[in-house]
């Protein structure tokens, strides 16, 4: 059986400065579940959003996480940091191996313009292999409303996608959804970690290969443990969700190509309709000279 113990951590820390936090909690949990071997977190948890906290790769962050992986003998997803790279800031999550290696780097395709301003967006897709146990993908946040980055994750093998987020917004009810829809096309598990405390409304999601609900947080700290079971993903793929739709047979099989996707002029110039993608200005008001007076009767 192809098993993998994941703790997901809700951390309900400030705006930034949480690194402390988080090791105190990577302490309890290792010592309390030992059969965990892996822990996440949300998006930018750690250092927060500020643009002013971004360092190069191998930074004193990172280090003292890697050494906490190897002291632990534990993966570490610690969500993401932003990480300059020359005159570029890229949103970046680094997987953490056992060994307190850094296995690979994913940067945040798609940042959450125009809000999330001078963060780079990334182009490389992320996935790595847990000896014995199985294949998983990474994507960060926003990221996830972009199905063919999903799609893609999942076909180059991930059987669990984890998106460590930092919504804070109303539309954290729909993320909800799409990260069910995206487990159930995707025959994937799928984690969708968010923040809580001053970084985030927490609701953090848990799903199985067929879209099924393991787990949805509250909206504060909490720590959720999932055991994942790579032979359901496989036995789902090859037989369908409950002996249903075989997905990624059809999509693997299907002769169609979909050169709307693969060619980014056409697509560009299909959509230019849209405007351009820049903040959006309140409705401009009257001059006060302008206005009517309010006449007032007694």
């Amino acid at each position: 059986m192809a098993h993998l113990g994941i703790a997901s951590i809700q951390l309900a820390g400030g705006k930034s400065d949480n690194l402390g936090l988080l090791v105190r909690e990577i302490e309890t949990i290792t010592k309390a579940y030992p059969w965990i071997d892996m822990i996440c977190v949300g998006e930018l948890a750690i250092c927060g959003v500020g643009l002013d906290n971004a360092e190069p790769a191998g930074n004193p962050t990172e280090l003292l996480l890697q050494e906490l992986a190897r002291e632990k003998n534990i993966w570490i997803i610690p969500g993401s940091l932003h990480e300059q790279r020359g005159d570029k800031i890229y949103n970046t999550c680094p997987v953490i191996n056992p060994n307190g290696e850094i296995i690979a780097r994913y940067d945040k395709m798609f940042p959450f313009l125009p809000y999330e301003k001078n963060v780079e967006p990334g182009s490389n897709y992320v996935v790595f292999d847990v000896p014995g146990a199985g294949r998983i993908g990474i994507a960060i946040c926003y990221d996830i409303w972009f199905p063919e980055a999903m799609r893609t994750l999942a076909a180059m093998g991930a059987e669990v996608i984890i998106a460590p987020t930092m919504t804070n917004t109303i539309d954290r009810d729909v993320e909800l959804s799409i990260a069910r829809a995206n487990a159930a096309i995707n025959q994937c598990y799928f984690l969708a970690v968010n923040c809580a405390g001053e970084q985030g409304n927490g609701r953090s999601v848990f799903y199985g290969p067929g879209g099924d609900l393991l787990h949805q947080s509250g909206h504060g700290r909490e720590l959720v443990l999932i055991d994942v079971d790579f032979e359901k993903v496989r036995n789902d793929r090859a037989r369908g969700w409950h002996g249903l739709g075989q997905v990624m047979k059809s999509f693997r099989d299907t002769n169609v190509s979909f050169p709307f996707h693969a060619d980014a002029e056409k697509r560009k110039a299909a959509l230019a309709n849209l405007g351009p993608l820049e903040m959006i200005e309140g409705e401009k008001r009257e001059p006060e000279q302008a206005r009517p007076k309010l006449q007032v009767i007694e």
